[in-house]
């Protein structure tokens, strides 16, 4: 892998403004408005709680370990900014983007393995000749212009644990909000570092703080609305004797002293936020039946 995010394919070529990134989805909308208007879709971050449920049960199934599952994640996210999900078969995607990720993380599986444990989950959807399997590899490659490294905010994270004095429980959390973030579109949107200083902030907050994700969010605001005063040394906590207080005057003394954009940090906290807010409106079913609709209608499960 490359180990300069910098001068990586992702930064130069997979990274988006958001308006941008609403510019390709707008004109991704816009190619076929009738078939657009006959499949209408849920909201994209539902889509992709449930296509992160469906990666997270082959990946079990398979044994695939979490970076690999993310690669995957971002593959997909990439690959439908590209193609309208109405024209795939969303299972047979999900699955070739995991066999892909596992190739690119060097650990590979054999391809017979993944269409069979494919199969035994979504036997409706996923087509027994191996080739099919093989041929969507190459439509996946094609389509993200056979650019395949991803940089992760794991490494940041794990680099930021001792230098900002984070217990066992932070990391874990900070690691689990690094999870969901790949079910927005901040993969397209920030660098790697700086989900990984939300996820961190996000979990010092969450964590210690009343009020859950509302006080997450005015954290988030005061970012935005106090990006100098962060500069000029200032924290939004008092550095005392308690260790949780402690551990966030730490993080916000090493924000002032950073070089970090404050502004992406908070808009990254935002979308996070935003995500779990609509969580609480996810249906697995609802998800489902719509994909099953869509794929079986136009014949794209053959």
């Amino acid at each position: 892998m490359a180990a300069n995010y910098w001068v990586s394919t992702q930064r130069l070529h997979w990274q988006f403004s958001k308006t941008e990134l609403q510019d390709i989805l707008q004109q991704l909308e816009n190619e076929d408005p009738a078939l657009a208007q006959q499949y209408p879709l849920l909201d994209r971050r539902l889509l992709s709680i449930f296509y992160n449920q469906q990666l997270g049960k082959l990946a079990k199934r398979m044994s695939v370990r979490q970076q690999a599952l993310a690669t995957a994640q971002v593959y997909m996210r990439r690959f439908y900014i590209k193609v309208d999900v109405r024209n795939t078969n969303p299972y047979l995607i999900l699955t070739t983007a995991l066999y892909l990720a596992c190739k690119m993380e060097e650990k590979p599986e054999h391809i017979r393995v993944v269409v069979e444990y494919a199969r035994n989950l979504w036997p409706d959807f996923i087509p027994s000749d191996v080739a099919r399997l093989g041929e969507c590899e190459f439509y996946l490659i094609s389509e993200m212009n056979s650019q395949l490294i991803v940089h992760h905010p794991y490494r940041t994270l794990n680099e930021l644990q001792s230098r900002l004095d984070l217990v066992q429980d932070d990391v874990l959390m900070a690691w689990s909000i690094i999870n969901d973030h790949y079910l927005t579109d901040l993969p397209l949107l920030f660098a790697p570092h700086v989900i990984a200083i939300a996820a961190i902030f996000l979990a010092l907050t969450l964590k210690q703080t009343s009020g859950g994700q509302q006080a997450a969010g005015n954290v988030a605001a005061y970012l935005t609305d106090h990006k100098q005063a962060i500069r000029d040394g200032s924290s939004i906590v008092a550095s005392n004797d308690k260790s949780p207080e402690k551990r966030i005057a730490t993080f916000v003394k090493w924000l002032a002293e950073g070089e970090v954009d404050l502004q992406a940090v908070a808009d990254s906290m935002q979308e996070i936020i935003s995500l779990y807010d609509v969580w609480d409106r996810y249906s697995e079913k609802t998800c489902k039946d719509q994909i099953s609709h869509v794929v079986k209608a136009r014949g794209l499960d053959k």
